[in-house]
């Protein structure tokens, strides 16, 4: 881990708390009818864009599954999980977003742990803490995504599962401003992709505000073959539309895998 690297972790940690504030979307928590619901056995969550994941992803049971959600904050996921009889730990990166879980929790009478960290260093937890890690549309805030995926192959054990969301690379070679201000593709960026190397900081400020988080492309060769380079067996895959037009009519915007880690 590289001190530019950590720069960017702590530089992103900042953006998401102001998120947060901002009322994003993905920071908004659930309400007591879901996690009511999820309690009488009705209940799904999204890992890319807004499908539920498929039911079948799941473990049989989670009734006591020990289920990490991985850089999952903002009180939407880990909530409905544990509601739904795991035990839950929720890591992230964003103090507020682990306080919107804390919220749920509290209101709810949830079970459910927090801890604040680098998804990168999952040194918190032991070797084999883990039945499940469900990880959703986020190694994109994140420099580098290899040792993501070796760490979540050494929490889980034997058996256990890793549901990972992240980006399509090819949406990051359209410039932003076309898209977002005309509907147009325009091809500009060359991959690997990062706000810091292909957009100065008064383009980053103007297209997404002061003070944004930074994103990065990761190659499907790191998404997936990292994955595999790590020791999983990928048995499922998925895609979805990106959320914002017009990538949204012409190109899947996220893919989701399912992987095993083997016995």
């Amino acid at each position: 881990m590289t001190s530019d690297q950590d720069a960017v972790v702590e530089h992103n940690r900042a953006a998401w708390d102001r998120e947060v504030e901002n009322g994003n979307e993905w920071t908004v928590p659930v309400g007591p009818d879901v996690i009511a619901a999820a309690r009488n056995g009705s209940w799904s969550i999204v890992l890319i864009g807004y499908e539920p994941v498929p039911p079948d992803w799941f473990p049989d049971s989670l009734t006591d599954a020990d289920v990490l959600c991985l850089a999952s904050g903002g009180g939407q996921q880990g909530p409905v999980l544990a509601a739904a009889g795991a035990r839950v730990t929720v890591f992230d990166n964003s103090p507020r977003q682990l306080a919107q879980d804390r919220l749920v929790a509290d209101r709810d009478g949830l079970e459910l742990g927090t801890v604040l960290g680098d998804m990168r260093d999952l040194s918190a937890f032991a070797d084999d803490s883990f039945d499940l890690v469900f990880h959703p549309v986020s190694n994109t805030f994140c420099p580098d995504i290899l040792p993501v995926w070796r760490e979540c192959f050494r929490v889980l054990r034997p058996g256990g599962l890793l549901l990972s969301g992240f980006m399509n690379p090819d949406v990051f070679i359209f410039d932003a401003g076309a898209s977002e201000s005309r509907g147009e593709l325009i091809v500009r960026h060359r991959l690997p992709y990062s706000d810091l190397t292909h957009l100065d900081a008064a383009e980053r400020e103007r297209l997404w505000g002061p003070d944004a988080a930074v994103t990065h492309s990761h190659s499907l060769t790191d998404q997936i073959g990292g994955q595999l380079a790590a020791g999983f067996v990928i048995t499922g895959f998925r895609e979805a539309p990106h959320h914002l037009p017009p990538t949204s009519e012409y190109l899947p915007g996220y893919y989701a895998t399912r992987a095993v880690k083997p016995r």
